[in-house]
């Protein structure tokens, strides 16, 4: 029989166990700098490539594409190479595609670099989080789980930003690229000197080059729609509908596909026999659009309302990430110390993130970093205790055979969740500001007297400058359009906040009925099939009769026949004296 590399818990001392979950939470460090490299660095890229905004585009779609692609490639990897070799792997790749983008200004070559970097940053954080439970007890993980949460979700939505503005005002965007080389090497020192999981021979699953081409097409397609749509009015341009079609097509024939493989391809549906994971997997498209979305819409306000610079709008919400740090810790002590179920917290998340968001929708053109600190604040805090009750939901109750397919899949649901977010929050504005504009416009008028009075004062006041009246006139007449369409553009940021906390609001019962559905349906299956649940599909407790890592022990009593009980009565003694 042909075998392959697995993994088995590793009984490392504290020391090596430590240095393996620092590395990789060093490694995830290197894609969360990868990651939004083009958030606040796309004007500066754009003036050194001479990229057109389309051109531009792909530079975007090639990462995040690719690193869809690495979510559902990885856990096939892993079946294949020790868990530990795959992170330092794609966590060396990294380092060296952006060592090359920082010295290129090539933009058929970034393209590229950056294909390979969405890639490995896919599959460094399935393998990162998918050894973190393969080499510890399901008793530790609510803090390991919290530590990963660090630098995959807190580092690129808080910290990132920060280093890129910096970075950005006082040196060149090609120095944010510079930084991951020192992070890579870093993390593949620490992985290389520690103990990981011990590998084991598992049967080998062969590579589904169709399933493979499908979801590449899918998500290729997807990407591209949902990055896009908003620029060219979506369905109205015959670009997107095909590509719409395309990626819908490709979809359904890789699920037809994976299907017709029965268990030899690359989604394993035996996933969905939990209904924790079935109800985490739906509740991670409402997480991601929650973070990518004020993600997106908090900076973008700052620099195009308030006018903050890159350094600023990144330090906006670095206070944020201070505060989602301290509550992953919390939640983390509640359910691991304090043994509170992980669903317990996630109400408190959702009821912070809404109110922050309702906050925020009040914020003006004459608003400072101040006036929405609080409401910053208070999303950091509800992010910490959503996302790590999600992750404990998912991934808890699957076996080690299948959790990496669990973990690849729950991030291909965020990533694509937080692309639907911040399309929709993109084209809501953009409506928004259109509409704003005709409507505001229609009641500055010349007839309106305080319309009258304020362009007079202000074309006096240009007159006393030195213009001549006509064009002090004119310039009057510009400004107040100016503020008109500025206007527009703050009305149309608050609606997409508000759009936001509404966004729980609908989700929210919905939620609750699919949890109740999925509930019902498992107790009518167990009814009327008792004792079919697979025994791997769940791990039990830990209790303090056997040590914390006999949970992740496979269980070989129900292999022995029936017949050799004395036999077995007569080994398990022998076990005993020795």
């Amino acid at each position: 029989m042909t075998t392959a590399v697995a993994a088995t818990p590793s009984h490392a001392g504290p020391a090596t166990g430590s240095l393996l979950v620092a590395g990789v939470v060093v490694a995830a460090l290197t894609e969360a700098i990868a990651s939004t490299v083009l958030s606040l660095g796309r004007n500066d890229i754009i003036g050194d490539t001479y990229a057109t905004p389309d051109e531009f585009a792909w530079l975007d779609i090639g990462y995040t594409a690719l690193k869809l692609i690495g979510f559902m490639t990885a856990p096939w990897l892993m079946s294949r190479i020790n868990p530990r070799s795959l992170i330092i792997g794609s966590t060396l790749i990294m380092g060296t595609a952006c060592g090359i983008a920082a010295i290129t200004a090539r933009l058929d070559l970034l393209v590229a670099l950056r294909m390979i970097q969405g890639f490995s940053g896919g599959a460094l954080l399935v393998g990162g989080q998918a050894i973190i439970f393969l080499a510890y007890p399901r008793s530790h993980q609510p803090i390991l789980q919290a530590l990963f949460a660090m630098g995959s979700v807190v580092a690129p939505a808080t910290i990132a930003p920060a280093l890129q503005g910096w970075l950005i005002d006082s040196q060149s965007w090609t120095w944010i690229f510079f930084s991951v080389v020192p992070v890579a090497l870093a993390a593949a020192g620490l992985l290389v000197i520690a103990d990981g999981p011990s590998p084991v021979t598992t049967e080998r699953r062969p590579f589904d080059w169709i399933g493979f081409s499908l979801i590449s097409v899918a998500l290729f397609c997807f990407t591209y729609v949902l990055s896009q749509g908003s620029r060219w009015l979506w369905l109205e341009q015959p670009r997107i509908l095909w590509l719409t079609a395309i990626g819908a097509a490709a979809l359904l024939a890789f699920l037809g596909q994976q299907v017709a493989a029965k268990g030899q391809g690359l989604l394993d549906f035996t996933l969905f026999k939990s209904e924790d994971f079935c109800f985490a997997f739906i509740v991670s498209f409402v997480a991601g659009a929650a973070l990518f979305g004020s993600a997106y819409l908090i900076p973008s306000f700052a620099v195009s309302v308030l006018a903050f610079t890159p350094t600023d709008a990144g330090q906006l919400l670095l206070p944020s990430g201070a505060f989602f740090i301290c509550t992953l810790v919390i939640a983390a002590f509640l359910m691991q110390v304090r043994g509170v179920p992980p669903v317990a917290t996630v109400p408190f998340g959702i009821l912070m993130i809404m109110v922050a968001m309702w906050m925020l929708s009040g914020s003006t053109s004459e608003s400072g970093a101040d006036d929405m600190m609080a409401a910053i604040l208070l999303r950091g805090l509800g992010l910490g205790f959503l996302f790590l009750s999600i992750t404990l939901i998912a991934f808890s109750e699957l076996n080690d055979r299948n959790r990496a397919f669990g973990i690849g899949l729950f991030d291909t649901g965020r990533q694509l969740g937080g692309l639907m977010g911040v399309a929709g929050l993109q084209t809501l504005i953009d409506h928004n500001v259109t509409g704003n504009v005709a409507v505001l416009g229609a009641s500055v008028t010349a007839g309106v007297p305080a319309v009258s009075e304020r362009l007079a004062a202000t074309t006096a006041m240009l007159t006393a400058k030195g213009m001549d009246a006509l064009a002090a006139s004119r310039a009057a007449t510009s400004l107040l359009g100016r503020a008109v369409t500025g206007q527009s553009t703050v009305i149309a940021f608050d609606t997409a906040f508000n759009a936001v906390a509404l966004l729980f609001v609908i989700a929210a019962p919905i939620l609750v009925t699919i949890k109740i559905g999925l509930a019902r349906h498992a107790k009518m299956h167990a009814a009327h099939h008792p004792g079919s649940r697979s025994p791997d599909m769940r791990h039990p407790a830990p209790n303090s009769a056997r040590p914390d890592d006999a949970q992740s022990r496979p269980d070989t009593r129900a292999s022995e026949p029936a017949g050799d009980a004395p036999n077995v009565a007569a080994r398990r003694g022998r076990m005993i004296c020795n």
